[in-house]
């Protein structure tokens, strides 16, 4: 295969996937995308030495984020997700309207949180919406705007969970410590009568059952990763431009800015199975 205008051009080298995240989070992400996408090659990094980011600044986000996309995409990745939810509220849009087009006009970057959005529009039937996610994310008001732009009249509930990210991160998810500051958390929004929960954070996938059974059947709760798996097979259907570069060779590399033991059972356990994690400096 050569590149289009040229008849001496040489043959087209073919790209991985990439994905990002903070911290471990975001395994469970790629563990989804995995299912629906099991030829591809994945490029994982978990920028664990700075997580998480949801207490950052919006310029340290926004440079941390520029930095993995960097070496992710020196890594050979064509296509990558955000899969953080802070990276993508802070970062999303500045990558993709000004640092892409400066650099990498060629490449492409997707965040998590749009098919979050639409999938908790699809779903509600009172159009009162609830959202838990980091400060940062909460802040930006990212999650409303997007929901607004999909239905104007549906009202918004955002509750920021600073404490969740962390206890998941050190391993305290079935510490009743955690039930405790749920219980925080959900109170007010379940106070507000909402229908439909956003999970805007990927860690808060593995306490999935943990929310559902605090807010009771009656609310429906929208986790990323089966969402956003989809989400990313539909839009490789639409954009066989880019599919067509992706290598499908089932190859899988992780790299973390921090490997210690406690990621290495971390990541073990948000992805499913044992990973070999590599050192990455980010720059």
């Amino acid at each position: 295969m050569r590149r289009w205008g040229s008849k001496n051009a040489s043959p087209l080298k073919y790209m991985n996937i990439g994905v990002f995240d903070s911290g471990v989070g975001g395994l469970n992400i790629l563990r989804y995308i995995i299912k629906e996408l099991p030829e591809y090659n994945f490029i994982y990094l978990g920028d664990t030495a700075r997580a998480p980011y949801g207490a950052r600044s919006k310029s340290d986000i926004c440079r941390f984020t520029e930095q993995a996309v960097d070496f992710l995409f020196q890594k050979d990745c064509q296509l990558i997700v955000l899969a953080c939810n802070t990276a993508s509220s802070d970062a999303l849009r500045k990558i993709q309207q000004q640092y892409l087009i400066k650099k990498y006009p060629d490449r492409r970057v997707l965040g998590v949180l749009i098919p979050a959005a639409e999938e908790a529009v699809a779903k509600t039937k009172n159009r009162r919406i609830g959202v838990i996610a980091t400060a940062a994310a909460v802040v930006s008001g990212s999650f409303e705007r997007e929901i607004k732009k999909l239905d104007s009249k549906i009202k918004v509930f955002q509750q920021a969970c600073p404490l969740l990210a962390p206890m998941i991160e050190a391993g305290e998810e079935k510490n009743s410590m955690i039930d405790e500051a749920l219980k925080k958390y959900l109170q007010p929004l379940i106070k507000e009568k909402i229908d439909t929960l956003i999970l805007g954070c990927t860690h808060y996938g593995i306490i999935k059952n943990k929310i559902q059974k605090i807010v009771s059947d009656k609310i429906q709760v929208v986790a990323e990763g089966k969402i956003l798996a989809q989400k990313l097979k539909n839009y490789l259907k639409r954009h066989p431009e880019i599919d067509r570069l992706l290598d499908k060779e089932e190859k899988r590399i992780f790299f973390a800015t921090d490997t210690t033991d406690q990621f290495s059972a971390l990541g073990n356990k948000f992805f499913g199975q044992d990973i070999k994690i590599k050192k990455a400096t980010l720059e």
